[in-house]
């Protein structure tokens, strides 16, 4: 092993690097010196054990046999690089002469083909224009089939009217009708007109030819039908009920074939729309037959409410509400009964009385649009107009079950400048109703008072109106078409809701004066009921809709933090817990001075009892039965009479947190400058426990079931002071020894905690120091001599 260090050492001085030496893979020939390896090498296989030499014999002749197989492959490699290059070499020349061969075919080729078509090239032009000829001439045979179809068409139509077959020149014109709507993207300008112009002609002679029948089938049947009494009776029926079975046939037969007339009505007639500005909805038109019975009702209703009728006033709208109400109800049989079988039969989806129904209401719907403008700027008239036209609305929806999705005059009252003005004068008028409920002499006076399971509450009637004001108001603009507009009302209801929160906190400064008298009280309830119901409808799924539409078109983004957005999005707030937080807050502040208004009698009416000679009282062996202290008297009557008030005054949910606010604060009170304040002999302590646990406590009994658990601090205190000897030697022990033993348990010593200890006897609010300074208080301490 030492020539192995002396070898490494020169090799170390022969390179005179030691770091590059150090740096090198050891393990590695190609990276590290030779005999610097070769000594590593020796001493990993032989070590320091000269037994193991042995070993070299085998070692040397496993070298040998790895450098054989090395020189081996050495051989091989030279041998075999110049045949693998020879043979790549001989596969580039192959590849050399196979792409100058190809390159020489695409070269021949290419001259072959363009020879070719120059040779062509007067062939193509001759064989260009023939194909050009043909596509003309097939273009024309094409329009000669197109006319000859449509002149094959209108000659049926006239044999069949000829032979009075109306029914098939019905299914011809529809047949012709479909035709015109396959070729409306053609631009064969000329023979679209000729169409156009067919249709129009033989749809004009079969309309006018079925609308007369029909109208004479109508008019046999008394349609229409004005008076609620009146019934669709047959004028045949009383002769013979064979003549009104014809009747009912023929009202079947006309309907059925005005009814295929509509797919050509519809191509050339276009349906009288209203503007633009009023977003109604997309319907289709009216179907044929509905538009014929709808004729003569739109007659009379044009013929009495426009003009200079004096039918026609704009302080009455309920006059054609009404009437168009009244028409809808007295057809409503008849539609039901005869006309949607028709319509069944005929696999239409059109419901009979919707279709009857969406008519009448275009025509409310023109004359809205035009006395609507001629109210703006009256309130009185224009509130009465949106009364009106809410009320046919709701008749609309829940006697006849108009669907909300059709045009309606909530879209009227929805464009721009008319919503506007209605949200102003909705703000007006429920300013002044605010003002008149609260300056009504019934104001603060509940009208359920002798109700009491209706008067939980104990609200106020001003509170009861504002409220049912507020729930008129979301009546009014529920079935509104559009989210963004409901979300202008709810701010309307929002600033609504913060007015009168700011005139019931001036009313409640006027009568801060008197915190405990019935209309400070009936504030305070109104707050309360005010904000639990909105509480309520924040959970409403009506309201939960307008949150999720404020996020999306984020009306209130600029007046809400992005944590507010986060909050609303997540549900976590709702849309009116900004006006509870604040009524919440009034209703703390207003509590906290009644509470504090309380408290204040309280103690000046304690003032004897905290002056109370609790130091020489006679102890209870020395009296025969325990009596109250004659001074804490006052101070009971007075906190007795001031919760019967409040009680009285007060919901039950206000006046639970007005009486458990005040025991807290009797607590600290009597705890503190009472008891605290005084020292106490054996019969002091037992007075101080008589008056708290059978007069003081029971006074808040009626409220809950365990009132001392909110007298925690006089409880403790009382048990301490009255303790006897013997258990409170014993416990001062074990809190004078706490601090020696960690406040804890001695695993050695049978000494328990002071907390186990209080726990022991119920004490769990004071501190072990609290309780030596209680201790310090008694004075019936037996001379120890300490």
């Amino acid at each position: 092993m030492s020539s192995c260090e002396s070898e490494n050492q020169t090799s170390n001085s022969g390179n005179g690097d030691p770091e590059r030496i150090s740096s090198c893979d050891k393990s590695d020939p190609y990276t590290c010196d030779l005999p610097f390896y070769v000594c590593e090498f020796v001493d990993k296989e032989v070590g320091n054990d000269f037994k193991s030499l042995q070993k070299v014999a085998a070692l040397v002749e496993a070298i040998s046999a790895e450098t054989k197989h090395l020189e081996e492959q050495v051989l091989t490699v030279s041998s075999e690089a110049p045949k693998r290059i020879q043979a790549a070499l001989n596969n580039a020349e192959d590849t050399k002469s196979f792409l100058a061969a190809l390159l020489e075919r695409e070269t021949t080729m290419s001259q072959s083909i363009n020879q070719h078509l120059m040779e062509a090239a007067p062939w193509m032009e001759d064989l260009g224009a023939l194909i050009h000829q043909i596509g003309e001439v097939e273009r024309h045979l094409a329009y000669l089939k197109w006319i000859s179809q449509i002149e094959e068409l209108s000659d049926n139509i006239q044999q069949h009217l000829m032979t009075n077959n109306v029914s098939e020149a019905t299914n011809t014109m529809v047949s012709m009708a479909e035709l015109a709507i396959k070729l409306q993207d053609s631009s064969c300008t000329h023979l679209l007109k000729f169409i156009c112009s067919t249709v129009q002609f033989w749809h004009k002679i079969l309309k006018d030819k079925l609308t007369s029948d029909f109208e004479e089938v109508l008019n046999q049947l008394h349609w229409p039908f004005v008076s609620p009494h009146q019934s669709p009776t047959p004028v045949s029926s009383s002769s013979s009920s064979v003549g009104a079975n014809e009747i009912y046939s023929n009202l079947q037969t006309l309907f059925t074939q005005l009814l295929k007339l509509q797919v050509s009505d519809e191509l050339i007639s276009k349906p009288k729309q209203m503007p633009d500005k009023f977003s109604l909805p997309s319907s289709p038109p009216i179907i044929l037959p509905m538009q014929i019975m709808l004729a003569p009702l739109q007659k009379r209703f044009r013929y009495h409410f426009t003009g200079n009728r004096q039918t026609n006033l704009l302080s009455k709208p309920e006059w054609y509400l009404t009437q168009v109400l009244m028409w809808i109800s007295n057809h409503t049989k008849f539609l039901n009964d005869k006309i949607q079988p028709i319509l069944i039969k005929a696999h239409s989806s059109v419901n009979a009385k919707m279709e009857f129904t969406r008519g009448l209401v275009m025509l409310v719907l023109e004359k809205l649009s035009a006395d609507i403008p001629c109210l703006l700027y009256d309130d009185v008239l224009y509130c009465h107009l949106v009364d009106e036209v809410l009320l046919f609305q709701r008749e609309l929806h829940s006697a006849h079950g108009y669907l909300s999705s059709l045009p309606n005059c909530m879209h009227i009252l929805s464009e721009d400048t008319f919503f506007q003005r209605w949200l102003t004068v909705e703000r007006k008028l429920a300013l002044e109703k605010m003002d008149s409920m609260l300056s009504s002499e019934a104001a603060w006076a509940s009208q359920y008072k002798d109700i009491s399971d209706v008067d939980e509450m104990k609200f106020p009637d001003c509170a009861e109106t504002f409220m049912t004001l507020l729930l008129v108001i979301t009546d009014r603009y529920k079935n509104l078409p559009t989210e963004e507009k409901k979300l202008k009302f709810l701010e309307l209801q929002k600033e609504l809701v913060d007015d009168f929160r700011i005139r019931l906190t001036q009313v409640m400064k006027e009568e801060s004066r008197a915190l405990l008298d019935p209309k400070y009280c009936a504030i305070l309830n109104a707050v309360n009921y005010i904000a639990s119901v909105l509480a309520d409808w924040a959970d409403n799924v009506f309201f939960l809709q307008l949150q999720q539409a404020a996020l999306e078109v984020c009306t209130d983004i600029h007046s809400s933090s992005k944590l507010q957005l986060g909050q609303l999005a997540s549900m976590e707030i709702s849309v009116f817990d900004d006006m509870i937080n604040l009524l919440e807050r009034l209703k703390n502040d207003m509590l906290s001075r009644q509470v504090e208004h309380v408290f204040r009698e309280v103690k000046e009416a304690a003032k004897m009892y905290k002056k109370e000679r609790w130091l020489s009282l006679p102890s209870q062996s020395e009296q025969a039965v325990m009596s109250l202290s004659s001074t804490a008297c006052p101070m009971l009557l007075a906190l007795r009479d001031r919760l019967l008030q409040l009680e009285q005054q007060l919901c039950h949910t206000l006046f639970k947190t007005v009486w458990q606010m005040l025991a807290e604060k009797l607590d600290l009170f009597i705890y503190q400058d009472i008891i605290l304040a005084n020292h106490f002999n054996e019969g002091g302590a037992a007075q101080l426990q008589f008056d708290m646990f059978r007069n003081l406590f029971p006074l808040f009994s009626h409220y809950c079931k365990r009132p001392e658990n909110y007298f925690k601090h006089v409880k403790e205190a009382c048990i301490i002071l009255n303790l006897g000897m013997g258990p409170a030697l014993l416990l001062r022990d074990v809190l004078q020894s706490a601090p020696h033993n960690g406040d804890s348990t001695d695993i050695n010593s049978n000494v328990p905690s002071s907390a186990a200890a209080l726990n022991e006897l119920g004490i769990y609010k004071l501190a072990p120091q609290d309780v030596e300074i209680l201790f310090h208080l008694r004075t019936n301490w037996p001379n120890t001599g300490k």
